[in-house]
């Protein structure tokens, strides 16, 4: 039988540490034929907090629009993704709220615990790059089980890195709602859809990271001024599954699929110069004009 439950979760207070490193020049994103601009989006402010429960149903989301459906990541002459993915956001001068649904016949996780590797599963991400300067950014991502793994980075991974893994979103809401039965081949789910109220004051750089005096730290948490822009990207990470003994097994040596807003033209999130534009209008404003 199918039931439809949530979960939720709120996360604990940052906790380790980082070490310094030396950072390499900056790499040359490879020769990439680029068919269209990053896609953008405007984010309405919310009047009153938001309630999260998972579901999208407080009121205040009807002044967000949803994004478009999320395509393969490396650009949309590829093969259309199986099943729908689509999201979107409001904010206030405390938190970025981002709301996700997702079209999914397989509700599948077992990682349990933070800062497990859930991209080793099916999953959903979010990449921040708050300056937009392809550097210092967040990563914060979540499984159908709530489990969320997030890192800081001082530079993308081709350029020198590295990741911080002991960074935590502290303060993070995370609500999920399961439309249908997680780890549970005999049936067929609905789909997930996700929460999100993430911190502002939160998105600052790990406190040991001494070589690390960038405009990031400098910027200290800040919420976004009216009108400013943001670099954001989205991936959704789906596996192909089998099911052995009546359970969910990843089908040997078959990649995962990656969805996403807009696309990285080249498998690999963490090309920041090719996130979209997140744009925040200020109260009373219904679009960008």
């Amino acid at each position: 039988m199918v039931r439809s439950f949530y979960v939720f979760c709120a996360s604990l207070a940052c906790s380790g540490c980082a070490s310094e490193a030396l950072f390499q020049s900056e790499a040359p994103i490879p020769a990439r034929e680029i068919l269209e601009a990053p896609a953008s989006y405007d984010v309405p402010f919310a009047a009153t907090p938001l309630v999260l429960d998972g579901r999208l149903d407080d009121g205040a989301w009807a002044s967000a629009p949803w994004s478009g459906l999320y395509r393969d990541i490396q650009g949309p002459e590829l093969q259309r993704p199986r099943f729908e993915t689509r999201m979107k956001m409001l904010w206030d001068d405390t938190y970025l709220y981002v709301g996700v649904e997702m079209e999914e016949p397989d509700l599948w996780a077992t990682y349990d615990e933070r800062d497990l590797i859930v991209y080793h599963e099916h999953d959903f991400e979010i990449f921040i790059d708050p300056d937009g300067d392809s550097r210092e950014y967040y990563e914060i991502e979540v499984n159908v089980l709530g489990t969320i793994f997030d890192l800081y980075l001082y530079n993308a991974y081709r350029d020198g890195g590295p990741a911080e893994h002991g960074w935590d979103c502290a303060g993070l809401v995370s609500a999920i709602h399961a439309d249908g039965t997680i780890n549970d081949p005999s049936d067929r789910d609905n789909g997930w859809t996700l929460e999100w109220a993430i911190p502002f004051a939160s998105l600052v750089p790990p406190a040991a990271v001494g070589a690390n005096e960038g405009p990031e730290r400098a910027r200290s948490g800040r919420p976004p001024q009216p009108w400013s822009m943001w670099r954001i990207n989205f991936s959704r990470v789906q596996w192909h599954l089998d099911v052995i003994d009546g359970v969910y097994v990843k089908r040997p040596d078959t990649p995962e699929d990656n969805w996403t807003w807009t696309p990285q033209w080249e498998i690999n999130m963490h090309v920041p110069q090719h996130w979209g534009y997140v744009r925040f209008l200020p109260a009373g404003a219904t679009d960008g004009n």
